[in-house]
């Protein structure tokens, strides 16, 4: 019954205290028996950084960027406007100002904060084009 590394099977045996064995280690084969290959890696486990990217989300349907579960977050307009004038007033916000933010907009500290950075990097692109 021995499987793949740590698969379900082999921590289930191993928890009863069958198999005492590590996956990737080896031990002293009986003589005459034929050198044993480590088993296959699954087809989806990377094999490098690149197949890793390539792999991970973001580079397939899901837009760029986005959490995995995760849908984007429409803010109504009272909300815009509110975070509007408080960008007007302070382009960086302090802790103090994003936890007031966070309550009064029923929003997270995290929304709060990617808003700001969202809303400096249009800024920057605004005032670049601009010139």
């Amino acid at each position: 019954m021995e499987k793949g590394p740590f698969s379900v099977e082999w921590l289930a045996q191993s928890s009863r205290g069958g198999a005492r064995e590590v996956p990737g280690e080896s031990r002293p084969l009986p003589q005459g028996s034929p050198p044993q290959t480590p088993p296959p890696l699954p087809a989806h486990w990377p094999r490098d950084r690149e197949a890793a990217e390539r792999r991970s989300p973001g580079h397939g349907a899901e837009p760029v960027g986005a959490a995995p579960g995760r849908s984007r977050t429409k803010f109504s307009a009272a909300q815009l406007q509110e975070l509007e004038r408080s960008f007007r007033e302070q382009r960086y916000i302090g802790a103090g100002e994003k936890r007031r933010l966070a309550a009064v907009l029923n929003l997270s500290q995290s929304q709060i904060k990617t808003w700001f950075q969202n809303r400096r990097m249009k800024f920057k692109r605004q005032t670049q084009d601009a010139r």
